[in-house]
């Protein structure tokens, strides 16, 4: 079974790109919603964040203090490095446990990640998918999906790899733009995976 990551820039339209491949019956692991689920479930994690960011990260109940770790990780560059080394080393547990549920009769898999590149993921994936689309799309698409201002967009924009960057080390690309048809560039990349079979 092959590991596909595929990434993109915020707006960059990759979950838009993974449904598609979930319409042909790919399965599809999301890093990000995985991440916000094992930090409530995992106990390695959950006892790793307690010990660097203290026992108000969780509330009585379980839930993770989230304003707590917010106001300790995103004003510090060396507070978020240590934060996400200790989620990163999870989701790939994560991962590989989904891995091993699903059957062996799927061609290839693809692990969705914002930060497949930045995290180091992308090394453990047989190949990496890259959608890139055109900044000014990006940004209106984000500020109406999200109700914020160009310039917020771009503060996060700034916190990933540049398209540039990632294009050295992706195997694949997949244009969202308007010259290219989304769903013809899924079904050619799904026919190398799957052989035309």
């Amino acid at each position: 079974m092959v590991k596909a990551g595929i990434t993109g820039g915020i707006g960059s339209g990759k979950t838009t790109v993974c449904r598609i491949f979930e319409t042909l019956g790919v399965p599809v692991f999301y890093a990000d919603n995985a991440a916000k689920a094992i930090m409530t479930t995992d106990p390695l994690l959950m006892n790793g964040i307690r010990d660097t960011f203290g026992s108000e990260s969780y509330f009585d109940n379980g839930a993770l203090n989230n304003k707590h770790i917010g106001n300790i990780v995103f004003n510090d560059i060396k507070e978020l490095e240590k934060l996400n080394a200790l989620v990163h080393p999870a989701v790939f547990r994560a991962f590989d446990a989904w891995v091993s549920k699903i059957s062996p009769d799927s061609p290839y898999v693809l692990k969705e990640a914002a930060l497949l590149f930045e995290s180091g993921s992308y090394k453990m994936c047989d190949v990496n998918i890259l959608v890139v689309a055109p900044e000014v799309q990006r940004l209106q698409w984000v500020m109406q999906r999200d109700g914020v201002s160009a310039d917020a967009v771009r503060i996060r924009m700034d916190k990933q790899l540049t398209d540039e960057e990632k294009i050295k080390m992706a195997d694949r690309i997949i244009y969202n733009d308007e010259r290219h048809s989304l769903v013809a560039q899924v079904m050619e990349l799904h026919e190398f995976f799957t052989g035309g079979r």
